[in-house]
């Protein structure tokens, strides 16, 4: 592969480090590439389908997906992998040579990997977790701390509907009692190990505090999908009260390095990815504080 052009679908996307990442891995790899991104808030009436369908007819290699489109592009899709059929989810989309498309999750892995690498799977092997948010991310997360050797979900979604399915789905997959569908996850951390915030809430454009502070323990953990910045306002909060603490950061390499592969049949070098993340996000992060 001598070139790639590779893209971004989703809302508030601005702040994004997927181009730098992408582009840096092409270098490393002798490949002259770019990502470009496809903002839903700055294209005014249009949708994933349009974007999607943009993309395959200017001849990408692939596209990453992002929030709200994760489960609106299944679809779409000529194919699905297994994993992401199972999730409900996409977040990385190839392109072959006909223009046919496949619809991968890297999320699951991404975060699988950052939560051994940082918090280890003793914090969650055998104890009950709880997880905010039951969308595309979300859904990526639950099957992972399955993965993991959590021994149930407590989801929670401000659409009971989502919470529901997602149970469902997590006991077809794991067996019956693995996922459950609650109402109140402040309750429900009493009984658990920690928690996970797989919702926007606490990004960039997106304040608030998805879970009640009052309610973390030191005994917990509590990890963010979010790294828009990089120390949300509930981590901040989180590791004052003792918590350990897992930013969105290593998932958000983890799961780049393997869309890379996807998308070009080369394994990046993920430590050097993961030393430019850390420079973008303190140069970043330090404009945003300045502001």
């Amino acid at each position: 592969m001598k070139r790639a052009l590779l893209g971004l679908v989703g809302a508030s996307i601005q702040k994004s480090l997927s181009p730098l990442l992408h582009e840096d891995a092409f270098a490393a790899a002798g490949i002259r590439g770019h990502y470009h991104l496809m903002d839903l808030d700055l294209l005014a009436g249009r949708s994933a389908a349009d974007l999607l369908a943009a993309a395959r007819t200017v001849g990408f290699t692939g596209v990453n997906v992002t929030f709200p489109c994760k489960e609106a592009v299944l679809p779409l899709l000529d194919e699905i992998s297994p994993d992401a059929r199972q999730i409900g989810a996409v977040n990385t989309v190839t392109f072959d040579r006909a223009g046919r498309t496949r619809g991968y999750n890297t999320d699951r892995p991404g975060f699988r990997m950052s939560f051994e690498e940082t918090l280890g799977r003793a914090a969650v092997a055998g104890e009950r977790v709880v997880l905010v948010g039951a969308g595309g991310a979300g859904r990526a997360v639950a099957f992972a701390l399955l993965d993991l050797g959590a021994a149930a979900v407590l989801v929670y979604d401000k659409e009971a509907a989502r919470s529901e399915a997602l149970a469902r789905d997590l006991a077809a997959a794991f067996g019956a009692g693995r996922g459950h569908a609650i109402a109140d996850p402040a309750a429900a951390l009493a009984g658990a190990a920690g928690a996970v915030n797989a919702t926007p809430i606490g990004m960039l454009g997106f304040p608030g505090l998805p879970l009640p502070v009052e309610a973390i323990e030191t005994r917990h953990f509590v990890a963010d999908v979010v790294y828009t910045p990089l120390e949300t306002a509930l981590l901040r909060a989180a590791r004052a009260r003792g918590a350990r603490v897992l930013s969105g950061g290593g998932m958000c390499v983890f799961q780049a390095a393997e869309a890379f592969r996807l998308f070009t049949g080369i394994t990046p070098d993920a430590a050097r990815m993961r030393r430019l993340f850390d420079d973008l996000v303190a140069a970043r992060d330090a404009a945003l504080r300045g502001a």
